[in-house]
């Protein structure tokens, strides 16, 4: 279910230009980062006060404590993701707040709990977001707030991957390329908990010694980067591990070739990106021989039903209480905004998560 507020409504001024009255309940005068138009993030977003917003009886108004920015809410802005928001919006599509009034119909929540949203929220970027109570999820109030802002996207993915495309019991082995993003991180995370074999290829960049090790710590069974790959028989480099049935992919191009030569046979490939913006080729004999099926996964059509979606979360964030499931983010002021933006674009050469802290 999507937002109905997240649309971006401008200042009403009266005659003398002043701000107009409101009526006793509202939730108090929000900040916001705002975009009118497509196009370059760092040229089309601005950060602007906006109105309060009417709250009526079965609405919550949350006061955001914190908010990632994904890649694919730069997608978003730029105009390049499959679903865009009606401009003008304001940006954002996961966080964490704390409830900072209920109206009166709400029972399930009260003032200072901590919640996320139930289903895809866009309009996250701002102090303050009102919605109706079914949007909101009450999490423990102990969760990290960078955790908690951050585990509907990457973390679930990750999760909804291991756990819907093939049985997997512990002592199997999945690979994936792209393990050293967030999603990958999680995943290596996952599968250890789970008895969980993980192959895990990097590119090859300078440094990736050191991206080995950091892997390995979080628990994969194996790195490789992937000219160590380019071997007639892969099977050798495996030492005891069995072959993956499960292959993620979020690269495309040659990335992919490699996850799919390492999976065994039957084994399924899901990808989920395609950073390199490179087609994936697969030859006809992994098909005829190894009977490789080629899937597909996107988060927001998953449409998880309340419960599979709320024991999901519970799960994660359960997992990173615990210290059990981590990742790098760095949480920059939400008057930073344009600085955290441009480390998340890639312009200062951070590869932490930005996470924006109100």
């Amino acid at each position: 279910m999507l937002s109905q507020r997240s649309h971006y409504v401008p200042f009403c001024h009266d005659k003398q230009n002043s701000i107009v009255d409101f009526p006793a309940a509202v939730s108090p005068p929000s900040t916001a980062v705002v975009y009118d138009q497509h196009g370059p993030p760092d040229t089309v977003t601005r950060v602007t006060e906006i109105p309060p917003v009417k709250i009526t009886e079965n609405d919550v108004c949350v006061r955001m404590l914190a908010a990632p920015i994904n890649p694919a809410d730069i997608n978003r802005i730029e105009g390049v993701y499959p679903v865009r928001p009606q401009v003008p919006t304001i940006g954002g599509w996961e966080g964490v707040g704390e409830v900072h009034s209920v109206g009166s119909a709400v029972k399930t929540l009260s003032h200072g709990d901590l919640v996320i949203h139930s289903a895809y929220l866009p309009g996250t970027w701002q102090t303050y977001v009102v919605e109706d109570q079914s949007l909101w999820y009450k999490i423990d109030k102990s969760t990290p707030i960078e955790y908690a802002a951050t585990c509907s996207v990457n973390p679930l993915s990750a999760l909804r991957m291991l756990e819907d495309f093939v049985a997997l019991k512990p002592g199997d082995t999945i690979v994936q390329n792209g393990a050293t993003s967030i999603v990958g991180q999680c995943v290596i995370q996952l599968a250890r908990v789970r008895g969980i074999h993980s192959i895990n290829v990097i590119r090859d960049k300078p440094g990736s010694d050191e991206v080995k090790e950091k892997l390995m710590k979080l628990g994969a069974d194996i790195v490789f980067t992937e000219s160590e790959l380019d071997v007639k028989s892969i099977k050798s480099l495996l030492d005891d591990i069995p072959q993956p049935l499960l292959g993620l992919n979020c690269i495309g191009g040659n990335a992919a070739t490699l996850v799919i030569k390492l999976l065994r046979q039957g084994g399924t490939m899901v990808t989920y990106g395609g950073m390199s913006k490179k087609p994936i080729t697969i030859s006809t004999s992994s098909f005829i021989f190894k009977d490789i099926s080629l899937r597909g996964f996107w988060l927001q059509e998953k449409n998880l039903d309340q419960a599979q979606y709320r024991c999901s979360i519970d799960y994660l964030l359960a997992l990173a209480r615990a210290g059990r499931l981590k990742y790098e983010m760095e949480l920059v002021p939400f008057n930073d905004f344009h600085t955290a933006l441009e480390k998340a674009m890639g312009k200062q050469g951070s590869r932490k998560k930005q996470v924006l802290k109100f």
